[in-house]
């Protein structure tokens, strides 16, 4: 009689934990100043809805994050930017 495993065991899909890209800040290694002017770069870090992109996703520097989302917040006060994002 062979002995046979009791559990059946499955293989890992995805990506394992080590095998991640370090996220880095495009405003430290470009040197980008951070204005609420500029719509176009703002509207990137921000959802369909209007929401701020976390850091953990865009890989923001946490001083360039508190920046970003201060210029955002001013471009929707003056209404350079949708609140809502429709």
């Amino acid at each position: 009689m062979e002995n046979k495993p009791r559990y059946k065991f499955r293989k890992k899909r995805g990506f394992s934990r080590g095998a991640f890209r370090k996220k880095v800040c495009r405003f430290c290694t470009n040197k980008i100043a951070i204005d609420y002017k500029k719509i176009d770069m703002l509207k990137s870090f921000t959802t369909e809805r209007g929401k701020i992109i976390p850091r953990r996703i865009t890989g923001n520097c946490a001083l360039h994050q508190r920046r970003l989302a201060i210029a955002i917040k001013r471009a929707r006060e003056i209404g350079l930017l949708s609140i809502t994002g429709v």
